[in-house]
């Protein structure tokens, strides 16, 4: 008689495993329904004074009424940015430590830089936050008032201008890199841990100019402190309606804005992710928050995870056809 195998042992160890993924499912179903349960951290990984400083501390007491838990800003300069990032890209995944991030976060790759994270692999987008547009400002004792002045002064004396940015290969630092080979400008490139210090030298004196967020440089163009050159893209500024583009200077083409937007670690559960996304949407429409971010030169929008996604990837491939057409390069 032929010997018929015992399939029960397999069948307890089915049994087992399936009601601790049950188990799993029912915990992580009702963590996602309790979140969030404790402050949540928002890294800024930049210095105090900047677009991303300037966002999270305005839309952290919102959220923090909206979740029910403290919203903390914490600022991690260092490395262009990307330490900061690299502390969430390696933070709990649980949504109680997430990131404000700029469009650097689609930069970095086409640059060739190498960063202890990948954006498309460490990341769970969240939504979009804000646009701000790029305006090249410049001490109030340089020798040249407007756009064309100063592209002739940079062509005429190569090499002895030099431009602040937050950072090798943020927004503001290929803004500059840009401009440069487009109108065959030779201009020394200044790298600082933030977009505040980078504008304060600017102030000072230390450097000629800066290409800077509206937002960032705005209070010292009121002020008289700074003198602005030209609006970073084709589209003009309502804040500064005077104040001529690029694109009507002659540089067709030209485009510099910044977006920025919140991120959680990878494997953060959807559910958390979309507690976020719903808190992040609520903050901005908030009438208080719209009307300061506002003023200070954002242009707030919503989304949702999955469009943020599909930004993301939109933009990586457009600095990468960018980066190569210029054939931009950055020492590490």
């Amino acid at each position: 008689m032929k010997n018929t195998p015992d399939t029960r042992p397999t069948r307890r160890t089915f049994a087992t495993t399936a009601a601790a993924l049950l188990c799993l499912a029912v915990a992580g179903s009702a963590g996602a329904r309790n979140f969030p349960t404790q402050p949540i951290r928002l890294v800024v990984p930049f210095a105090p004074g900047g677009g991303n400083d300037l966002l999270a501390r305005a839309l952290a007491p919102r959220m923090a009424e909206i979740l029910g838990q403290p919203v903390i800003v914490d600022n991690k300069p260092g490395a262009g940015g990307n330490l900061g990032t690299d502390v969430v890209a390696k933070g709990p995944s649980d949504g109680h430590t997430i990131l404000i991030a700029s469009n650097q976060v689609t930069i970095n790759p086409a640059l060739g830089l190498k960063t202890p994270f990948r954006i498309e692999g460490d990341f769970a987008p969240i939504g979009m936050v804000a646009s701000v547009p790029v305006i090249l400002v410049a001490g109030k004792s340089q020798p040249f008032d407007n756009l064309r002045d100063f592209t002739a002064y940079a062509q005429a004396n190569p090499g002895t201008i030099s431009y602040s940015s937050p950072g090798s290969g943020t927004p503001q630092h290929l803004a500059g890199e840009v401009y440069a080979r487009m109108t065959k400008s030779a201009m020394v490139h200044v790298p600082y841990r933030g977009t505040g210090p980078a504008v304060v030298d600017v102030v000072g004196g230390q450097v000629q100019v800066t290409f800077g967020t509206l937002a960032s440089v705005l209070s010292y163009i009121e002020t008289g402190k700074l003198k602005p050159l030209g609006v970073a893209g084709q589209k003009k500024s309502s804040l500064l309606p005077a104040l001529p583009t690029f694109g009507e200077a002659g540089l067709k083409g030209y485009e510099a804005e910044l977006w920025y937007c919140l991120l959680a670690p990878a494997r953060t559960p959807k559910p958390v992710v979309g507690k976020l996304n719903a808190a992040l949407n609520e903050a901005l429409k908030t009438p208080r928050v719209a009307e300061q971010l506002a003023k200070q030169g954002f242009e707030t929008s919503t989304s949702s995870p999955e469009q943020l996604k599909t930004v993301i990837e939109g933009d990586l491939a457009r600095w990468a056809r960018v980066i190569n057409e210029h054939q931009i390069r950055v020492e590490q």
